[in-house]
């Protein structure tokens, strides 16, 4: 089983697959509104050497709230690739904090969610892996 899952929580981005036994993570610090090159984090755990998209099993983000706008950029990321392959997507939450977790622990999350589901590709279509956030946001009105 081959799953890859990323998380990001605004200033910090981690990435990793889970490939079989193996677990092969990358993370990276940088500024709060710069989006890193994921592919090329994905490229440092083996993506286009050691394995390809139509490998994978399963893609998983962490649902963020340390920063609505990187967790929306990560599922618009694994959206698309998740519904051009076909693939199941999730977005995984936690009771714990999930900023603190790493890729590599989503990872696992999902893994076992998705073992648990026995392996039905059908419950994690992308298209139902949205973003929560966790309260309401308070939006201010403009020339009122």
């Amino acid at each position: 089983m081959k799953v890859i899952a990323i998380q990001s929580s605004g200033d910090q981005t981690s990435v990793s697959i889970i490939n079989n036994d193996d677990i092969l993570s990358y993370s990276l610090d940088h500024e709060r509104k710069e989006r890193p090159d994921w592919n090329r984090m994905l490229q440092n755990i083996g993506l286009n050497v050691n394995f390809s998209f139509t490998d994978i099993d399963l893609f998983a983000y962490a649902n963020s709230t340390g920063s609505y706008t990187a967790t929306r950029s990560v599922a618009s990321y694994l959206k698309g690739i998740s519904v051009a392959l076909d693939k199941p997507l999730m977005a995984v939450n936690t009771d714990n904090n999930i900023d603190e977790l790493s890729a590599d622990s989503i990872a696992k999350l999902a893994l076992d969610s998705f073992i648990q589901s026995d392996c039905d590709a059908s419950l994690f279509n992308p298209d139902d892996a949205n973003p929560i956030y966790a309260s309401d946001p308070q939006y201010k009105k403009i020339n009122e």
